[in-house]
């Protein structure tokens, strides 16, 4: 029987894959898109550029062999420096979109610098531009049939709850709700989608250890520090009100994907069973509090 859930996907850096240069050892694709389907996950973000094949051809021959949907992915991008056009790099990017199917495009305004454990501050005209920007993206997405969503996240120019609050009442684009970068950035991810479930389109699900994110909040713990420490959890074995979340999305209609992301730093191949263990964890509680909230 093919117990997989149409709403459950997957993304690379649960098994310690990210962007970021020196994160950590890097699995391959073929292990962690296997593991992927046991885990009986429909489908993946794309991951970092690399991972997955750059010609959208190859790509979704990749997805298919693997039995899974693409849902789009995370992309970094500027979007506050004057000069500096994001559009055209979208716009190439929404090709492999079109040719795999993928409908999400996760926007984060990164800072220009690399890693995410600083930032600098946005003056007016910044933010001005930002907005500015996050608005033409979504229209160019929607011209393609992609919903654009922005994704705040710690150590980007969207980061804190004042932020996010100023993207809400300032810009159309909907919200990747990152149930773990909101937290640390200060918002009550709970809170968020019960104020403003509308503006929610997409999710990443993953649990924090609050004295852990308590540390990166004041400056004791650098957030890479922080994660290889262990501060995201599988679901349920952390700090984030998980059901309540599900809860208030379900009540709006919510359809979008829920992503299984807890970031993971590995130093070396993992012995064992390695990270699927935890994607297994957060994916049984994830569907229990889906099956409690749909009943």
């Amino acid at each position: 029987m093919d117990t997989r859930s149409p709403r459950i996907a997957g993304a690379p850096i649960s098994w310690g894959v990210c962007e970021v240069p020196d994160w950590g050892y890097q699995l391959t694709p073929e292990r962690v898109l296997k593991e992927m389907r046991e885990v009986g996950l429909a489908a993946t973000e794309f991951g970092p550029e690399g991972f997955l094949p750059g010609e959208p051809a190859a790509m979704a021959q990749v997805l298919a062999h693997h039995d899974l949907q693409a849902v789009g992915g995370f992309t970094p991008l500027l979007l506050h420096v004057p000069g500096h056009d994001p559009l055209p790099e979208v716009d190439t990017l929404l090709e492999s979109y079109a040719a795999s199917g993928a409908d999400v495009l996760v926007l984060s305004a990164v800072t220009g610098q690399e890693g995410y454990d600083s930032r600098p501050e946005l003056d007016a005209d910044g933010w001005k531009l930002l907005l500015s920007n996050l608005d033409r993206l979504t229209a160019l997405a929607a011209e393609r049939g992609v919903q654009a969503v922005l994704h705040p996240h710690v150590g980007t120019m969207v980061e804190n709850g004042e932020e996010v609050q100023r993207v809400l009442e300032h810009s159309a684009i909907s919200l990747c709700l990152d149930t773990g970068h909101l937290l640390i950035g200060g918002t009550d991810p709970a809170e968020l989608t019960r104020q403003a479930p509308e503006r929610i389109a997409h999710t990443h699900m993953k649990d924090v250890d609050a004295a852990l994110a308590a540390k990166v909040q004041s400056g004791r713990l650098s957030y890479t520090d922080a994660v290889r420490d262990g501060m995201y959890r599988p679901l349920g074995a952390g700090d984030v009100d998980v059901r309540a979340i599900v809860s208030h999305l379900g009540a709006r209609g919510y359809d979008g994907w829920y992503v299984l992301e807890q970031d993971t730093i590995l130093t070396d191949e993992p012995a064992g069973k390695g990270p699927v263990d935890d994607v297994w964890s957060s994916a049984e509680f994830l569907r229990s509090v889906l099956r409690d909230t749909h009943r």
